[in-house]
This record gives structure tokens, C-alpha cells and sequence, in this order.
């Protein structure tokens, strides 16, 4: 549910998503088994969170902001990835599952929650680039930035000529100090 209490369609199809990839991947017997990867954030966000209970939190939940409403879901103990992205026409699709609602938006709500699985996504099984165990790191390591100073976490340090540097010293961050 959004903050402001509302549903929104985009919320309810995470749920069926999240429930595939469990089939799919193999089920879950704690948090800490599955990665997902969301490519945006938002309302799609919450709804992968809600449907998979992975989260930032516990770094089984990864946002890649790329625009794109799709997630990528890893195995962590097979390595094996599944990438899910709604159908392009999810929207006009969905409308021929709902009751007679005349309003889209609540037509869009029930068309989702019962379409077939082949008829919401597209699935794609997916090797990451980077191994899920190096994604999740260890929470433990620390490091300190030799440039400013900051505690570095996650092994999220970078070595440059032998100094341990974070990557905003290493290689620019979103901000700049004024």
C-alpha cells in the first residue's frame, strides 16, 4: 500500500511476481536466500518488498535505477537469476480479466491479481555480472577512506596504487561539496 493509503496497480503485479520467482527459483526458507534486483523505485519497489520480504535492510534488496519496472531475482545458495519485466500491453491486457468496473485504474487492480503468470511478464533467465555473494558482501568489513576519512562498509572499499579509498573518493560520487 502507498503511503497515502492508496493501492496502486503497479503494487499488485510485484505480488504475483514475487510469488513466481519463488516457484521458479526455489522457495525461500529464510530472508537472506533470495536477491532481488528492481530497476526502479517507487511503487514497484514496495510491492517487490511486500511480495518477496526482501529488503534493503537486510541487503537482499537491490535498487539499479534504470527506468525500468522489472527485477531480477538470484538464488543465493544456486546462483540461479531470473529476470521478470510486466508485458508491454499489461495494462490493456489485464482490462479483459477484470469485472465490469468502467474505471481503468480499478479494472487494472483485478485484471492483475488474476492473469496467468505468461500473461503479466516476460521472463528471462540471467546471469549477474557480478556474483550475488559479491553484491551481498560480508556486513562486517570495515575500512577507512584514506582521502576523507569515512567509515567504509561491506567491502565496498576501492584500492587505487595501494590505498583504500570509498568509491565517491575514487570515482565521483552523486554529490559535490560547496
Amino acid at each position: 500500500m502507498h503511503p497515502t493509503n492508496e493501492v496502486f496497480p503497479s503494487q499488485t503485479f510485484p505480488d504475483a511476481e514475487g510469488k513466481w520467482n519463488l516457484r521458479s527459483i526455489g522457495d525461500r526458507t529464510k530472508n537472506d536466500s533470495l536477491l532481488g534486483i528492481i530497476e526502479t523505485g517507487g511503487c514497484f519497489a514496495d510491492g517487490i518488498r511486500a511480495a518477496t520480504g526482501a529488503t534493503v535492510g537486510h541487503r537482499t534488496l537491490r535498487v539499479k535505477d534504470l527506468g525500468k519496472v522489472a527485477a531480477t531475482f538470484t538464488n543465493l545458495k544456486t546462483e540461479t537469476s531470473l529476470r521478470l519485466a510486466p508485458k508491454p500491453d499489461i495494462g490493456i491486457r489485464a482490462l479483459a480479466y477484470a469485472s465490469q468496473d468502467n474505471r481503468r485504474y480499478f479494472a487494472q487492480l483485478q485484471g492483475y491479481q488474476v492473469m496467468p503468470d505468461e500473461e503479466l511478464f516476460n521472463f528471462q533467465w540471467v546471469e549477474l555480472r557480478i556474483p550475488a555473494s559479491q553484491i551481498i558482501s560480508h556486513q562486517n568489513a570495515r575500512a577507512i577512506c584514506s582521502h576523507c576519512g569515512e567509515e567504509i562498509i561491506n567491502e565496498r572499499e576501492t584500492l587505487v596504487n595501494g590505498v583504500v579509498l570509498c568509491r565517491t573518493c575514487a570515482q565521483g560520487g552523486y554529490y559535490r561539496l560547496i
